[in-house]
């Protein structure tokens, strides 16, 4: 059925069928970007740039981890002027990977620079502008003279960039606006892509196109929003279709910096946008290609999924959140959080022990229940009741078929096919739950069954490789018929490992959830092992924290402490790894809260956008402390930082003793 609400705007070549947006080639080097060529990888090196053997051993690691361009921190002439060092030493080692200079606040280390690499990235919020929180009032004539300002400064960067054939990223991150665009523009994905414009009509009108794009923010529905608005302003004003570069800034490290990065560029990947992916990861440099690659992978053969129906028009805008109107079903839809259902389907649940998998845990000697942070609201059980009482609030799902026989219909909710809910004469006078595939039509008998069972909640499933379009567009449709019924998102993984797992889960089910679709969530698998009970519940604990872990990242449902922090890179001030584990060491059991570590000023307290503290280094062994984007506290120790951030939060009245045993 076609939808027949208005269409906000094109974003994308196709919202149902797999194509790449086609761009102009971008030389970098002899690694060309955009156009036919495959979606690139690249990462940044941490090493100072001033050590010039340990720059060059850390990109030879980079470019064997899979690497295709390499970038690296130019804070000042010094250190541009050593990108010739490291340049040679690649050279004698037989390694030619093009170099991209990284520059923020130095126009002449980028003059510098542009002689030297295939590629410079230029930030429009500290290139030739300033961020110091000030809100202006400017007059267009005032804001005129500051375009003019601004074109005098970048004007020779861009003639030498034409001269040497060097590429050009202009890239936008959220948490740099400048205060001219902040106060012109607000905080928002609009003025990120006015930033990079302002830059690329003086590119532009100078004639210079070897120019790569980015928009990149921590937050992922702000980030995906961005890039949307950026590929449509570019074809409003009939620019040309420039390469993307895509990211998430600050993603963190582990299992959350990889499944927020997964959220945020997948949901483009999907859509057919994107030509250079980077992940940024709180760990070695050459731990973020492998991930990268993962993502691009899955698109090599995607051309050729099953068919869905074409799509003209969408009932939504792709440019700002807002949640699907839903009816509330029990604690489904409505205001309230996507719910969380855990897949015990395929397992024998023995003993009360075998609920620690899905963070539940009952305490023998208090005969008491406690729940952590990825605490499952449901349990999925299929065929087979729980043979013992669930906690508090702890509720099963059955298939339809055993419900209707189970004694405590009551405290159970039953699971419908179609089939079964079409002809049942029984159902759960609070919640009933009707799985149905995306590619099947809501026929008029289902949505007369719908209506005469308004309490259903529908858990939607598909098997084209193409998935989240496919669940997309059935949503849609819910929409274009008026239907508030509550959907939970089912997907399902064979063997992909732990790793894949969170990516490919938190791009098929984040790219819905971005865009305010989706009341809950199960992972499901095929990949048990009945012989080994506690590898099953190991398996099982991986898929439901990996789904609780894609709620956060898609900020629909924040259950965990979030650190947004850097990658690190030659500006950094300490040891980033090893700071972000001993601050998450002391913080991680303050639920909701929002801590920003940055390795310096340049990822400060811009990149850390909302953060609701703060770790800055502003010097070696010094730091600076925030609450939000207000400084507390300067040149704090950094052996007395931690103590002192948590008084900032104590202060602020967010902090909880951390429970005992």
């Amino acid at each position: 059925m076609e939808i027949q609400e208005e269409q906000s705007s094109v974003y994308c070549p196709s919202l149902t069928e797999y194509k790449r947006r086609k761009t102009s080639v971008v030389t970098i080097g002899d690694v060309p970007m955009g156009g036919d060529h495959p979606i690139r990888v690249q990462s940044m090196t941490t090493v100072d740039t001033m050590d010039t053997i340990g720059s060059v051993e850390q990109v030879l690691r980079m470019v064997d981890s899979g690497c295709e361009y390499v970038r690296i921190t130019a804070p000042s002439i010094k250190e541009a002027q050593n990108l010739e060092e490291i340049r040679k030493e690649l050279h004698k080692r037989g390694c030619y990977v093009p170099l991209v200079a990284d520059i923020h606040f130095t126009p002449n280390a980028a003059e510098l620079a542009a002689r030297i690499v295939e590629k410079v990235r230029v930030n429009p919020g500290n290139y030739a502008d300033k961020k110091r929180f000030e809100e202006i009032e400017y007059t267009d004539a005032a804001y005129q003279a500051e375009l003019d300002r601004i074109r005098e400064k970048f004007t020779p960067l861009v003639k030498i960039c034409k001269e040497y054939g060097t590429a050009m990223r202009i890239g936008t991150n959220h948490g740099s606006l400048s205060d001219r665009i902040m106060s012109r523009y607000g905080d928002t994905p609009l003025g990120m892509v006015e930033s990079a414009l302002e830059f690329l009509r003086i590119c532009e009108d100078l004639k210079y196109y070897n120019i790569v794009l980015s928009m990149k923010a921590s937050n992922t529905q702000i980030m995906v929003q961005a890039y949307r608005l950026l590929v449509q302003k570019l074809d409003e004003e009939g620019f040309k279709p420039y390469p993307l570069h895509l990211g998430v800034t600050e993603a963190g490290d582990g299992e959350d910096g990889r499944i927020k990065s997964a959220v945020g560029i997948g949901t483009l990947l999907e859509d057919g946008l994107g030509d250079t992916v980077r992940v940024s990861l709180t760990e070695e440099p050459e731990f973020e290609a492998p991930v990268a690659k993962a993502l691009i992978d899955r698109y090599t053969n995607r051309s050729g999924h099953k068919s869905i129906p074409d799509l003209q028009r969408i009932p939504i805008d792709p440019f700002s959140y807002n949640r699907r109107h839903t009816a509330e079903i029990a604690n489904f839809g409505g205001s309230n959080v996507p719910r969380v259902i855990a897949d015990l389907s395929a397992v024998e649940i023995k003993n009360y022990k075998d609920l620690k998998a899905i963070g539940h845990f009952y305490l023998p000697e208090l005969d008491k229940w406690k729940m952590n942070d990825i605490g499952a609201d449901y349990l999925y059980v299929g065929k087979s009741p729980v043979p013992f009482m669930l906690p508090n609030g702890l509720r099963q799902i059955l298939d339809a078929e055993t419900w209707l026989r189970h004694d405590d219909q009551h405290h159970t909710y039953p699971l419908f096919n179609r089939e079964e809910f079409l002809t049942s004469e029984t159902f759960h006078p609070v919640l009933n739950f009707l799985r149905l595939e995306a590619e099947q039509l809501l026929e008029p008998a289902l949505m007369n069954q719908l209506r005469n069972t308004p309490n259903t909640v529908l858990w939607l499933h598909t098997s084209n490789e193409h998935a989240m379009p496919a669940l997309r567009r059935f949503m849609f449709e819910l929409i274009n018929l008026g239907l508030e019924n509550p959907v939970v998102i089912e997907r399902a993984y064979g063997a992909v490992g732990e790793d894949k797992l969170q990516l490919f889960a938190a791009t098929d089910v984040g790219g819905l959830l971005i865009d305010g679709l989706g009341d809950g969530i199960i992972l499901s698998t095929s990949l048990r092992s009945p012989e080994d009970h506690e590898a099953e519940l190991e398996i099982i604990k991986a898929y439901n924290s990996t789904a609780f872990g894609i709620l956060q990242a898609a900020r629909t449902r924040m259950t965990k402490t979030e650190y947004i922090s850097c990658p690190s890179c030659g500006r950094t001030l300490f040891d980033l790894q090893e700071t972000t584990a001993m601050i998450r060491k002391r913080t991680d059991h303050l639920k909701g809260i929002k801590i920003g570590i940055m390795g310096c000023i340049v990822n400060g307290p811009g990149e850390m956008a909302d953060a609701d503290y703060g770790y800055v280094g502003s010097g070696k062994g010094k730091i600076t402390l925030y609450k939000g984007k207000e400084v507390i506290k300067r040149g704090v120790p950094s052996e007395s930082a931690v103590d002192e951030l948590i008084e900032i939060i104590r202060d602020d009245g967010n902090w909880t003793e951390p429970e005992v045993g």
